[in-house]
């Protein structure tokens, strides 16, 4: 096929304004997949995406559609909408010349569309806008096009309007991509320079890369090479996704397509990439590859330390298919083996942790997530630590920096007074308020380390749901702050240690040890729970003994008997205390995740 009748896209929109919808009716109106086939969220194949109702990997595709006689070969991205995956998004927003910007007619612009619709003007992308769910009894056509109108400041001719679930205005959408979206520029003689925007392991095949060809064309059989990782492989199969794979003989310029490789992991390919073949061999890399680096950190045990290395193997199989995940193994008192592992976002971090337990069938106990954070020591050197467990000596420490991000959250105006009072609660400062009609534009910035248990749903419960979250990291910065331990019956458990601001050390101590008193059932003798700061005891609750009444078998006598039994009953308690062992359950490890 000729360039000319290519038209490579993407579909932007926050979660849940129908996304998944709107690429299941191109997928039926251009008989892509036959009606029998057919099912909602198609390209969604993970059963997690499935029940969450959002898109956790992207999904290519490519569609014929016929207009005024002509064929034309339509590539659709199918990108995740969550903040997590922005980098994805990023990519794939480079792998086209056109996005279609879905917004629901019901809700309105939210964060989420706001950063993809930025991504996508930075990289001069060709923006449709569509309004969806317009058959909704609660969609309020005018107000969103007019926010619409301040965004992007089209016309209101220009705002499709659909209803992804019953196809009504899809065929025209279909038209606006062949009408108003460049077809891709690239020349086929040039050397062979294609994108990784994704890649994953198959356990029969290797490595599969789906890719966009820049100029020149990888041909079945080709000897490939990464540039960035200087990794080499064969092309032992290349194809386009329909939305199966369906088997080629060459990707040429222009195309969306995969290819297998012989490679064994994704860290050998990783998305951002650029790919070029020994036949036609270049030096020039294509813009923008960043090493995607995860800034939430959370340790995971094996209920059972037997299951050690199930879970290692479970985690190494993961990461081969997902090369934002990074884990070393981590060693604690008190849980034993397990790992530490990185991840992008608190979503992230759910989804892993839900497919180690589905589908490798494992019990897991998972510590409250922290952040990395930057030790300068009182020689000069630098130190990054991952837990706080990790925390050097005191006294070797000159200053210690925290990653502060940037966040822009997009709220009715009755909410902004409550959003405010929020981010400051958070250590936050607002830097900037705008107005989009109805809804204003926050945008602040805070420690990550603060955002990370509970904004989203503190965040979502003052704004009634409507308020949406959108954020990026920005640099390290240096704050006061300490180590926070705790202790039960007088032993440091270091898988609950936290890193906090000194002003709000305090009262996460008493928080915590609140919490802690809960979840740890009662023991025949008084357990002391404390939380510290080095040698000082900021906080304490105690976990009372459960008595037994010993003195039931005494009728009548003298007082002293009685005196005499609970002196005995005293003295087996306090040596069952310097003997007794506290059994901690799992759920103290994740106390911070606890909602009130």
């Amino acid at each position: 096929m000729v360039t000319k009748n290519i038209r490579n896209f993407c579909i932007i929109a926050h979660i849940d304004h129908g996304k998944s919808t709107l690429a299941d009716r191109m997928l039926e109106m251009t008989g892509t997949v036959e009606k029998r086939d057919m099912k909602s969220q198609l390209l969604d194949s993970m059963d997690l995406e499935r029940e969450k109702g959002i898109t956790i990997k992207l999904a290519p595709v490519r569609m014929r559609h016929t207009k005024d006689g002509q064929e034309y070969q339509l590539n659709l991205i199918d990108t995740p909408g969550h903040v997590d995956f922005s980098y994805e998004v990023s990519r794939s927003l480079q792998a086209c010349e056109g996005a279609i910007l879905v917004v629901d007619a019901s809700q309105g612009i939210q964060a989420q569309t706001l950063a993809n619709v930025y991504l996508a003007m930075n990289v001069n992308l060709t923006i449709i806008p569509v309004l969806n769910k317009i058959d909704l009894p609660a969609a309020d056509v005018e107000r969103v096009s007019a926010e619409i109108i301040n965004l992007l400041g089209c016309q209101p001719d220009d705002i499709l309007k659909i209803s992804a679930k019953t196809g009504v205005g899809v065929a025209e959408v279909l038209d606006a991509i062949v009408d108003q979206i460049p077809a891709p520029e690239g020349n086929l003689d040039a050397p062979t320079r294609a994108l990784i925007f994704d890649s994953y392991y198959d356990d029969y095949r290797g490595v599969i890369l789906y890719v966009r060809i820049v100029d020149g064309k990888v041909v079945k059989g080709d000897t490939i090479e990464m540039m960035a990782t200087g990794a080499n492989g064969l092309a032992l199969n290349v194809g386009t996704l329909q939305p199966k794979m369906t088997e080629g003989t060459e990707l040429a310029t222009g195309e969306i397509g995969y290819i297998v490789t012989n490679l064994r992991t994704t860290r050998d390919a990783r998305v951002g990439d650029t790919v070029t073949t020994r036949r036609s061999h270049t030096s020039s890399q294509l813009p923008g590859y960043k090493l995607v680096k995860p800034f939430v950190y959370a340790g995971f045990f094996p209920v059972s330390n037997d299951d050690y290395q199930d879970l290692k193997d479970a985690v190494e199989k993961l990461s081969l298919s997902d090369s934002a995940l990074q884990f070393e193994p981590e060693n604690s008192p008190v849980l034993g083996f397990g790992v530490r592992i990185g991840f992008l976002g608190l979503l992230h971090m759910d989804i892993i942790r839900e497919r180690l337990e589905r589908e490798y069938d494992l019990d897991l106990i998972v510590t409250n997530p922290s952040t990395d954070y930057q030790v300068i020591l009182s020689n000069g050197e630098e130190v990054d630590i991952k837990s706080a467990s990790d925390l050097p000596d005191v006294s070797r420490i000159s200053e210690i920096r925290e990653p502060w991000i940037k966040g822009e959250i997009v709220v009715p105006k009755a909410y902004i007074g409550a959003v405010l009072q929020l981010i400051i609660n958070k250590r936050g400062r607002q830097s900037n308020l705008s107005y989009i009609d109805e809804r204003a534009l926050i945008s602040f910035e805070a420690p990550l380390a603060n955002l990370l248990t509970d904004f989203y749903d503190q965040l979502k419960s003052i704004t009634s749901g409507y308020g949406s979250f959108n954020y990026e990291l920005d640099n390290y910065r240096a704050e006061d702050l300490v180590r926070v331990d705790f202790y039960v019956a007088g032993k440091m458990v270091d898988a609950l240690s936290v890193m906090a601001h000194r002003s709000e050390s305090q009262h996460i101590g008493h928080e915590v040890v609140g919490k802690l008193k809960e979840v740890i059932p009662r023991q025949n003798f008084q357990v002391a729970l404390q939380a510290a700061i080095g040698a000082k005891f900021i906080a304490r609750a105690d976990l009372s003994a459960y008595r037994k009444d010993v003195t039931i078998g005494l009728y009548g006598g003298d007082v002293s008997r009685k005196k005499k039994v609970l002196a005995k009953q005293a003295k087996g308690k306090k040596r069952l205390k310097r003997f007794g062992k506290v059994d901690i359950p799992s759920e103290a490890f994740t106390v911070m995740l606890r909602r009130d």
